[in-house]
């Protein structure tokens, strides 16, 4: 089998795990056929019934510029009959250009959110089996500073990834973050602290996001005080945010500084809980080991944490809620500045590399052998 199409069977039999008899929905934009038959093939082999439905790009870009919230309301209720009537969803998100919707006004981009995303995403597509893609066009390959040709092999080696043997590796990881109460990160510019006591640590082994290797949990929506400096670059609407410092009293941000600090700090204001935490995790795939400039695969970057501003996942939910969800990424390895990660005053975590015996699967020699 092609590359690519190891890549579909994966995500219709092990990530969506699709049956006879059931739909799925492939929304995608800015992806190649070839790929697309390959989706369709492989639900056909078990029977399923695949529908699809393309975003263009320049048709959405106009569309946000010009709609309002009756429009972006209308398209909601449209959709949600779709959605609603599948099984499982797909998305493969293609760009060949990933500043698509620069220039779109912030307030439209926050209205699309809250009456569309908000529905359509948050409302009907996370309570389905779904998985998200992105897609390796030449344009992200460019954005990663990598050749096309290189860059699709790169690509499929972190997609394809023995996901199995990842996720038995984070039991230890999963056990302990779900005794733990205090956790603290160190690191330049970073001194925070928070608690998790109570909430649960979901691993993430390829069922809804590809490439994956993380495992996640949620602050207590109130304990997060102190400072961090997030050191990989964020994509928000078409904005590359760098160097974001965020400052923290009793679980809300109380100032946000960065390239990008006006629109920054309009994303934390967006409603009543973007300025909370919705989500902690760790990074653990061992191929993601540079900023790839797309936040699906750089919050999966061995040695790395990320935090979400905003709306909390429901099966690991502290209360927050939001129609933004915006993960930004700490790479505490050393050639990034390194740091260490602290469980109820026990270090468990220094410069990336996880030290605990319990915890040491995880490393990448080992994932990998």
């Amino acid at each position: 089998m092609r590359d690519y199409e190891v890549l579909a069977h994966n995500l219709i039999n092990n990530s969506v795990k699709l049956k006879a008899n059931e739909k799925v929905l492939i929304e995608y934009s800015d992806v190649d056929d070839d790929f697309l038959i390959a989706l369709q093939n492989e639900a056909f082999k078990v029977k399923g019934m695949p529908f699809f439905k393309n975003i263009n790009r320049e048709l959405r870009r106009v569309t946000l510029e010009r709609g309002d919230d009756k429009l972006f309301e209308l398209m909601a209720s449209f959709d949600e009959k779709l959605y609603s009537s599948m099984d499982a969803i797909i998305l493969v998100r293609g760009e060949h250009n990933m500043f698509d919707y620069a220039y779109v006004p912030p307030k439209n981009l926050k209205s699309f959110d809250a009456f569309y995303n908000n529905k359509i995403h948050m409302q009907i597509r996370l309570k389905k089996r779904w998985v998200l893609l992105k897609y390796p066009t030449a344009s992200f390959a460019q954005s990663s500073a990598m050749p096309t040709r290189d860059f699709r092999e790169y690509f499929y080696k972190i997609c394809n990834l023995d996901y199995g043997k990842l996720c038995k590796a984070m039991d230890g990881l999963k056990a302990l973050m779900e005794k733990t109460d205090k956790v603290k990160i160190e690191g330049p510019n970073t001194n925070l602290t928070f608690s998790i006591k109570g909430m649960p640590a979901i691993k993430c082994c390829g069922e809804c996001n590809i490439p994956d290797g993380e495992i996640y949990t949620a602050p207590i929506k109130n304990s997060i005080n102190g400072k961090i400096s997030f050191n990989i670059p964020a994509m928000y609407n078409g904005i590359k945010h760098e160097n974001i410092v965020l400052e923290f009293k009793d679980g809300k941000v109380i100032k946000a500084s960065g390239n990008y600090s006006k629109e920054l700090n309009q994303i934390v204001n967006t409603d009543s809980g973007s300025c909370y935490v919705g989500e902690f995790a760790f990074g653990v795939n061992p191929y993601v080991t540079y900023s790839l400039n797309d936040i699906l695969f750089d919050e999966k970057m061995g040695g790395s944490i990320h935090m979400a501003l905003g709306n909390a996942y429901d099966d690991c939910f502290n209360g927050n809620v939001s129609v933004v969800h915006w993960d930004l990424i700490l790479n505490q390895m050393p050639d990034f500045g390194g740091g260490s990660i602290y469980f109820d005053e026990v270090k468990i975590r220094e410069n990336g590399r996880f030290i605990l015996p319990e915890l040491v699967a995880l490393n990448p020699e080992n994932v990998l052998n």
